[in-house]
C-alpha cells in the first residue's frame, strides 16, 4: 500500500493553524484527514490553473500562491488512490470497472465479506425489507407525501429518503436501494398493484402465448436502451442515493438488487403468494417452448438493469428468486437454473470486482448449484440446517442469512437478551467470517426498532470478540 510520504508534510506545513490532522484508527487503512479548506478548491473537472484560484475576488496575491500550492497537492494526493477526505484506498480493493478512490466506501465490511479475498475484524449485517414498514419514520413520510409504496417509487427523492431511513437509525453495513421486485414487470408493460392486505396482485396477468406475443414487447428491442427508457428512474434514485450518502457521511455499501425471471414470470401470469399458486408451473408445463423464451427475455433484462445500477452507483449485487418455493425440483433446473447461470456468468464478466449474491428462497435444494456458478454469496432461508450450511456451498461462495425475523417482535415475548442470544447462536452456528448477517426472510412490519437495534450491535459486538479471541488463539 502506498503512503502520503512528502506530501503529507508538505500538506501538513500548509495546514492553516486553525486546522489539524489526525490518524483514526481505520482497519486496512492509512488515514490522514486532508484540511476541508484544501479540497474545497480542488477542481476535479480540469487541470490546475492559476486562474482556477483568482475567481475569490478579495484574495491577496500570497492566498493565491498559497491555494495554488495546494491544489498542487492535492492533485498529487489524488493520483495516489486517496479520496476526498484525505483516506487512502488499496488500489487493490478498488473494483476493476471503477478506479476512483471516492466511489468506493470506507466501511466495506460487506464487500470484502462477499468477495472472501481477506478475514474481516466483524461480521457485517443488513436486512432484507431493512427499508419500509417497521420504521415509524417510513410512516411518517409516506403520510407526508401522500403517495402509495408503488407511486413512491417513480419519485427519487422519495425512492433516497426511504432507503436512507435504517442507516441513518441503525449500525448497517450497507443500504438496498428501496424499491420493488416487479419493476421489470411493469417495464414490460404487466400492470402490478398492491391494495393492502392481500399481497401483489396483477390485475391483467398474461393468459396464454398469444397473448404474451401480441402484449409483451420484442426481444430485439430488449436491451440498455430499454432499461434506460423505462426504468431509468430507478437509475436517478441509485444516483440521488449514493449523493445523499456523501453528503450525509454514510460511507458504506449501496446494494442493487432484481428479481430472478422464474419469480417475474409467476407474477406476470397470474401467481401470488396468497393465491393461485399453481399457475405459474402450470404455465411451465403446458407452455414450455414459450415459457423459456419469455424467461429468456426476462434474463436479459435482468442483465442490463442489474448493469445499470452498478454504472449508476451500486457497489453490490442481489439477485431474488423470491418464489422458489412455487416450482418443483426438476422445472427450478430445467427452466428457473439457467436463468440465474446466465445472469452470473454475464454480470461477475462485465463487473468481476462487485459482489454478487443470490436468494433462492423456499427452493434450498439449489444452493449447493448456485455455490458451483459464479455468486459469491448464496443466501439461506429459515429452513436451512446451519450446521451443515458451510458444508452445502463448500469453499465456493459465502454465505448470508438466515435470522428469524420472528426473533425481533416484541409482541413473541422477545427482548434485548433473547435477540442478543439467538445473535450469539447464529454465529457460532456458521461462523464470523465469509458470512453476511441478515435474516431467513424479509421484515414483515411487526418487528420492534429497538430489538432491530439491538440484534445489528450484538452481531457486531459478538463477532468481534469471536475474532479477536481466533486470532489470539
Amino acid at each position: 500500500m502506498k503512503t502520503l510520504s512528502a506530501f503529507a508534510a508538505t500538506a501538513i506545513l500548509l495546514a492553516p493553524d486553525s486546522q489539524s490532522f489526525t490518524t483514526p484508527s481505520t482497519p486496512s487503512r492509512t488515514t490522514i484527514t486532508v484540511p476541508k479548506r484544501v479540497s474545497t478548491f480542488v477542481d476535479n473537472s480540469g487541470p490546475t490553473t492559476s486562474s482556477s484560484i483568482r475567481s475569490s475576488r478579495s484574495a491577496t496575491p500570497q492566498d493565491e500562491d498559497l491555494e495554488l500550492t495546494r491544489q498542487i497537492i492535492m492533485s498529487h494526493v489524488k493520483k495516489m488512490g486517496l479520496d476526498d477526505e484525505g483516506v487512502e484506498v488499496d488500489e487493490d480493493l478498488l473494483p476493476s470497472h471503477n478506479k476512483n478512490p471516492e466511489d468506493y466506501p470506507m466501511n466495506d465490511l460487506m464487500i470484502r465479506a462477499a468477495l472472501g479475498r481477506d478475514d474481516v475484524e466483524r461480521t457485517p449485517v443488513w436486512l432484507f425489507r431493512q427499508a419500509g414498514r417497521h420504521l415509524p419514520e417510513y410512516h411518517a413520510y409516506k403520510e407526508k407525501v401522500g403517495r402509495s409504496f408503488l407511486d413512491m417509487l417513480s419519485y427519487p427523492e422519495d425512492v433516497a429518503e426511504c432507503t436512507m431511513q435504517p442507516v441513518r437509525r441503525y449500525d448497517m453495513d450497507a443500504a438496498i436501494l428501496f424499491s420493488d421486485i416487479l419493476v421489470i414487470a411493469e417495464a414490460f408493460g404487466v400492470e402490478v398493484t398492491m391494495p393492502g392486505g392481500v399481497g401483489i396482485l396483477v390485475p391483467c396477468p398474461l393468459v396464454g402465448p398469444a397473448d404474451m406475443k401480441e402484449r409483451l414487447p420484442s426481444k430485439a428491442s430488449l436491451n440498455k436502451e430499454f432499461v434506460q427508457d423505462k426504468l431509468g428512474h430507478v437509475m436517478q434514485s441509485v444516483k440521488l442515493i449514493r449523493s445523499q450518502m456523501k453528503e450525509e457521511d454514510i460511507s458504506i455499501p449501496l446494494i442493487g438488487f432484481s428479481a430472478a425471471p422464474w419469480t417475474l414470470l409467476f407474477y406476470m401470469v397470474g401467481g401470488s403468494s396468497k393465491k393461485n399458486q399453481h399457475i405459474g408451473m402450470e404455465w411451465l408445463r403446458s407452455h414450455p417452448t414459450e415459457s423459456k423464451e419469455l424467461l429468456d427475455m426476462l434474463t436479459t433484462v435482468v442483465i442490463e438493469y442489474m448493469a445499470e445500477q452498478v454504472e449508476s452507483g451500486a457497489h453490490m449485487l442481489q439477485l431474488f428468486e423470491a418464489m422458489g418455493m412455487m416450482i418443483e425440483e426438476p422445472e427450478f433446473g430445467e427452466f428457473a437454473m439457467p436463468c440465474l447461470e446466465k445472469i452470473a456468468s454475464e454480470l461477475k464478466g462485465r463487473y468481476p470486482d462487485v459482489p454478487l449474491m443470490v436468494f433462492s428462497r423456499g427452493a434450498s435444494f439449489a444452493n449447493e448449484a448456485l455455490s458451483k456458478l459464479e455468486y459469491d454469496v448464496v443466501t439461506i432461508d429459515g429452513s436451512v440446517d446451519r450446521s451443515t450450511a458451510r458444508d452445502v456451498v463448500g469453499g465456493r461462495a459465502g454465505l448470508q442469512g438466515n435470522y428469524d425475523p420472528r426473533e425481533l417482535i416484541a409482541e413473541n415475548g422477545k427482548t434485548a437478551e433473547t435477540v442478543k442470544e439467538t445473535a450469539k447462536e447464529l454465529l457460532e452456528a456458521l461462523g464470523p467470517q465469509r458470512l453476511i448477517a441478515n435474516l431467513g426472510e424479509g421484515l414483515g412490519g411487526k418487528e420492534s426498532p429497538e430489538l432491530v437495534n439491538v440484534f445489528v450491535e450484538a452481531i457486531h459486538e459478538e463477532s468481534e470478540k469471536m475474532i479477536s479471541e481466533a486470532e489470539r488463539s
